[in-house]
């Protein structure tokens, strides 16, 4: 049953926060649980008529797809199905790096700055603007309500993303407090900071948890290893995203917290994607998001067969991202869910996986740690980090003439207060780093950590 106070946030307070900062988000997702339920047929058209009006859109307003529809003699007011998309070349990472103020709409309204490693290990600077962070709100929120949690339910989330860490100033804390929300930070996994999560659960009693699935079945392992109990704390649902969810994880933390986990698939350059429903299908949001998956030749490949996951999002017309490689590799399903929602269902995520790395001194730390450091700066076009052993880790970068020599004394430092002051850190400048044999461009890989992780999740 829904709380007074439940009531009160999801029905005043957040609103009047969205409105105050300028989003709809409200409005779109009454509409999108409306939608949801629509026929794919009914669906299939409106998307095909919002697709038409995004493409017309920016084809008049942001130079890059100005050019590009000229060149190719591509008309949006032609469009007359989601196939249409065909036409118009994937974008990358390094086309986005390159024409960063061509894609910026003419006339655009604020836009806010984020970079990203993303799943690929290629840093990316992008913009979003307010129509952008609605839509994605409303996604997430009508995703949370399947759950039948909403927003001033208890949540504690175990993140690790420095927005979220470096915006924890006295408004936001205002705010999550008001929200009920608190954030927790996923990067230091040692057993005192294993000890203190267990004991924020507990004392919290959320109705929600948010995570990485690795940080999150850590915890429940760590609790599980001491006989702490953890299933009757009024849990009813542990949300997930930004890796890929394995099995033992899924097992580990539903029997530890006695809830249900529904995964979530999404990317803050490519957005909300995908969010998974109590009967179990991971559903595209595909009121905004047209999401293709496509073979190494860069053609659609058929529903059930595996391939990198495009994503275009027609709430983007500030900065669009159509057909936008995520390197992330999928599979589609042309099945309906047993729920009757009409959403499409992307049936398996391949490969998205952030690994763990270990100090010397036996902290576990999410790889994110270490990221962090590489992706931000200058001159980096490519990186991967190689956890050898406890004594050595060796960093891979693809640079080009901004990238200063500076930045490698950096790399060191910083990887060295994590590690351990005697690690040897090893910076080596390579033409390539080749993907692996998934096709998947691993960022961190730990040939330590999966001893530490294993036996934490199975003592």
């Amino acid at each position: 049953m829904t709380s007074i106070y439940t009531r009160f946030a999801s029905g005043w307070l957040f609103p009047l926060h969205e409105r105050l900062k300028g989003h709809d988000s409200v409005a779109l997702r009454r509409r999108l649980e409306e939608s949801q339920w629509w026929s794919p047929e009914r669906l299939e058209a409106d998307r095909t008529a919002r697709l038409r009006g995004f493409l017309a859109r920016i084809g008049a307003t942001v130079p890059y797809y100005r050019e590009l529809f000229a060149r190719r003699g591509f008309d949006p007011e032609r469009v007359d199905s989601l196939d249409a998309l065909d036409a118009l070349p994937l974008l990358t990472k390094p086309a986005i790096r390159a024409n960063v103020e061509a894609l910026k709409a003419e006339g655009h309204g604020p836009l806010t700055r984020y970079n990203t490693g993303g799943s690929s290990g290629e840093p990316l600077i992008f913009y979003m603007d307010k129509l952008r962070k609605s839509h994605d709100v409303a996604a997430k929120w009508r995703a949370t309500r399947w759950w039948g949690v909403d927003i001033g339910d208890r949540e504690l989330v175990v993140w690790g993303s420095p927005v979220e860490l470096n915006a924890q100033d006295r408004l936001r804390g205002l705010r999550d407090g008001l929200m009920r929300s608190r954030l927790l930070p996923a990067f230091e996994m040692s057993p005192a900071n294993l000890d203190r999560f267990v004991d924020a659960i507990r004392a919290a009693r959320p109705a929600m948890l948010f995570g990485y699935p690795s940080s999150l079945a850590l915890i429940a392992g760590h609790a599980r290893k001491k006989g702490i109990a953890m299933n009757q704390l009024g849990i009813r649902v542990v949300f997930v995203t930004s890796e890929k969810l394995y099995d033992e994880q899924r097992q580990t933390i539903e029997s530890t917290f006695g809830a249900p986990v529904a995964n979530g698939y999404g990317a803050r350059d490519a957005g909300f994607i995908a969010h998974q429903c109590p009967a179990g299908s991971l559903h595209i949001s595909a009121e905004d998001i047209i999401v293709e998956t496509v073979g190494s030749d860069g053609r659609r490949t058929a529903s059930g067969e595996a391939g990198e996951i495009v994503v275009t999002h027609m709430a983007t017309p500030g900065f669009p991202f159509v057909r936008y490689r995520t390197g992330d590799v999928g599979v589609l399903s042309d099945e309906r869910c047993a729920c009757g929602r009409g959403l499409p269902v992307l049936k398996e995520v391949q490969g998205r996986t952030t690994d763990f790395v270990v100090a010397k001194d036996g902290t576990v730390m999410h790889g994110l740690a270490l990221i962090y450091t590489v992706r931000d700066l200058p001159g980096v076009e490519r990186f991967r980090i190689v956890q050898e052993s406890f004594d050595r880790t060796e960093v891979l970068l693809v640079t080009n003439p901004s990238f200063r020599i500076e930045s490698e004394a950096r790399i060191v430092r910083d990887f060295r207060a994590r590690l351990g002051h005697d690690v040897e850190i090893v910076v080596r400048r390579v033409a390539e780093i080749p993907a692996e044999k998934s096709g998947k461009y691993r960022y961190v890989t730990s040939r330590v950590a999966s001893g530490a992780l294993r036996e934490a999740a199975h003592a």
